[in-house]
């Protein structure tokens, strides 16, 4: 799937990611304008979403957000649908594809600790919890993750009424790597030791059983 900074920034990577403007290759749409506005969310929150700069970031002209948008806050709410679409109902409809459930949940945690804009994003929406757009989408959201993790413990064979503590054990990890992430960088492992911390991490929150070895 086609990541954020794939959709957003070929139009701006002649200059800096930080804002210097270059002309844009096609039309902007109300999708391009959502994912440059996740992309700017997930590097400083809520309140980073300043029109214009978006529009000096995307090549546009403040016209062309109003052309889509009444104002701000629908630019909010169209950013955070294409966050839950993308970042939990298209993740579980593509998981449910994989059969073994040891290698679903596997594939999960490859995706939720991968490096892509997911995680950022996710804790920069945290800490905007109490902002009234955000509130209900997120709320929905992380009961919804958290519903699929309960249920792939279940499936791999953890007892029902302890398959949502090791949901929210793994979901509180996943939170904790990523402001772990932003807060110090060097402190969260790469490379090779990535792949080693993520075998530790399945190791610790699956006991019923062996998962299936990681290929390579």
């Amino acid at each position: 799937m086609e990541s954020l900074y794939d959709t957003v920034w070929p139009m701006t990577r002649a200059g800096s990611r930080l804002g210097t403007a270059a002309p844009p290759r096609r039309r902007l749409g109300r999708g391009d304008w959502a994912a440059a506005a996740l992309v700017a969310i997930g590097e400083g929150g809520i309140g980073a979403l300043v029109i214009e700069g978006l529009a000096e970031r995307l090549g546009a002209t403040k016209g062309s957000f109003y052309w889509h948008f009444k104002d701000r806050d629908e630019l909010i709410d169209a950013a955070l649908d294409r966050w839950e679409q993308e970042e939990t109902e298209e993740v579980i409809e593509r998981l449910r594809a994989v059969e073994d459930p040891a290698a679903r949940l596997r594939r999960l945690f490859e995706l939720a600790f991968g490096d892509h804009p997911g995680g950022d994003i996710d804790v920069a929406l945290l800490a905007d919890a109490a902002n009234p757009l955000v509130a209900p989408v997120l709320r929905r959201v992380t009961e919804r993750r958290l519903d699929f993790l309960t249920t792939a413990f279940s499936d791999l064979g953890v007892a029902e009424e302890s398959a949502r503590y090791h949901a929210l054990a793994a979901y509180t990890a996943y939170v904790g790597y990523f402001e772990l992430r932003r807060a110090a960088p060097s402190a969260t492992p790469t490379g090779p030791h990535a792949r080693e911390y993520l075998d530790h991490l399945l190791r610790a929150l699956t006991p019923a059983g062996p998962l299936p070895v990681r290929p390579g």
